[in-house]
């Protein structure tokens, strides 16, 4: 499907309109406006555990600590309404049975109270693995990550309900750089069966919950874990890739291969961790990006006026992607990850060209808002991007949700 093409995003209603008193709209201009997105446009929201939550001692922070963080995320969840939540173990419970559930869950309710969906990331990983597994047997450390599984996807249900269950499952058995519990466990295991194993955890403790399989790998070794991976029936329900781009942009031709060979699964694609330079590229003899440390690491305005040419484009392609249903811009700010500037935002929270151009986009070109006149009989018919809504006439309005799945609508306008 070539970019630009946005049908499959886009569904037609028509609505039957009544006041509260029972009086159809006839002939009357109506204003249908688009409030929110199906499609899930993301970003890290990391900041949000400390905002909401307060400092690691509980303290809250001061007003002027705050004020930064705050409108740092207020300008990034303009564009967006998907956030993503830490959940490394090392970080998250780094003392064994004293978690990080009051703040995280602060963060996810800050999101919630403004529409913002939240998903945890990761649920299983051999980086950021906590230290205190290594005390224990291979069989002990597995039934403490499927506790750990168990315990925190249930005290999240209904605020969180999407899950990285498993990160960089590929690499995970052979990763070299430091012994962890988790590529332990993956080595005796194998990766298939430490896939299942965590999955099914998760689907115990939330049936309703969509589950992810995320890595950074998207060689045939990646399709052939997900292969294997389905037919021992673990229960995955999205493929998630990442593309942190940090030695320069994919381009349509990879990015178009990508999107061919990972969609015959049939499973919806999450493009889930992505990140595009806005200053001098990672030389590409570089293999592993931790690897390449900088005291400084600028962004330019050359390489700010790139990044938004090329995030722009890529939005643009998985967007126009029948298969992808979510995509999450990992770093809302420059120098977070590797002091890399890959943010959408400059590190004084002030935007970059890319936030400019993908804030036309998502709130302007890809989102519907029209004025309809009704007929004689109170009805009208339109078409716009899939997501939630509001009818307004008058001083009354209702809200409605255009999905595709209903063809007709009987809204009270109130």
């Amino acid at each position: 499907m070539p970019a630009g093409n946005y049908s499959h995003r886009k569904s037609a209603a028509k609505l039957r309109l009544r006041y509260r008193n029972g009086a159809s709209l006839v002939r009357e201009p109506v204003k249908i406006r688009q409030t929110g997105h199906e499609f899930l446009f993301g970003c890290g929201g990391f900041d949000a555990v400390e905002l909401a939550g307060g400092k690691p001692d509980g303290a809250p922070l001061s007003p002027e600590e705050a004020a930064p963080i705050r409108d740092r995320l207020e300008k990034i969840f303009t564009l967006n309404n998907y956030a993503t939540l830490p959940f490394y173990l090392g970080r998250y419970e780094p003392e064994e049975g004293k978690p990080d559930h009051a703040r995280t869950l602060a963060a996810a309710k800050w999101f919630a109270e403004r529409n913002i969906i939240t998903k945890g990331h990761p649920l299983c990983w051999h980086t950021a693995c906590a230290p205190w597994l290594m005390e224990y047997s291979n069989g002990e450390i597995l039934k403490r990550v499927i506790a750990r599984i168990e315990r925190d996807v249930g005290v999240f249900k209904g605020l969180i309900d999407r899950w990285d269950v498993i990160n960089e499952a590929v690499i995970m058995p052979i990763f070299d750089k430091y012994d962890n519990a988790i590529t332990r466990i993956c080595g005796e295991l194998g990766r298939v069966k430490l896939v299942r194993e965590v999955f099914s955890a998760a689907r115990r403790a939330n049936p309703d919950a969509v589950l992810v399989l995320n890595d950074f790998n998207t060689s045939i070794d990646y399709e052939i874990l997900i292969d294997g991976c389905l037919q021992a029936g673990a229960p995955i329900d999205v493929i998630g890739i990442q593309s942190h781009q940090h030695q320069g942009y994919w381009g349509r031709e990879k990015l178009r291969e990508v999107l061919d060979r990972f969609s015959h699964f049939g499973l919806p694609l999450h493009f889930t961790e992505n990140t595009l330079i806005s200053g001098d590229l990672m030389p590409g003899h570089i293999v592993d990006l931790n690897d390449w440390q900088l005291d400084s690491w600028p962004s330019t305005p050359e390489g700010e006026e790139r990044q938004a040419r090329e995030v722009l484009e890529f939005y643009e392609i998985l967007f126009s992607h029948p298969s992808v249903e979510a995509l999450t811009t990992w770093c809302p700010i420059d120098g977070r990850w590797l002091k890399a500037p890959a943010g959408l935002l400059r590190e004084d929270n002030s935007p970059k060209p890319a936030y400019h151009a993908l804030k036309t986009k998502i709130l302007e070109e890809w989102r519907t808002e029209e004025q309809v006149l009704t007929g004689d009989t109170g009805e009208l018919s339109f078409e716009g991007f899939r997501g939630t809504y509001e009818a307004s006439a008058r001083d009354a309005k209702a809200s409605f949700v255009l999905d595709g799945k209903a063809g007709e609508l009987d809204l009270t306008l109130a």
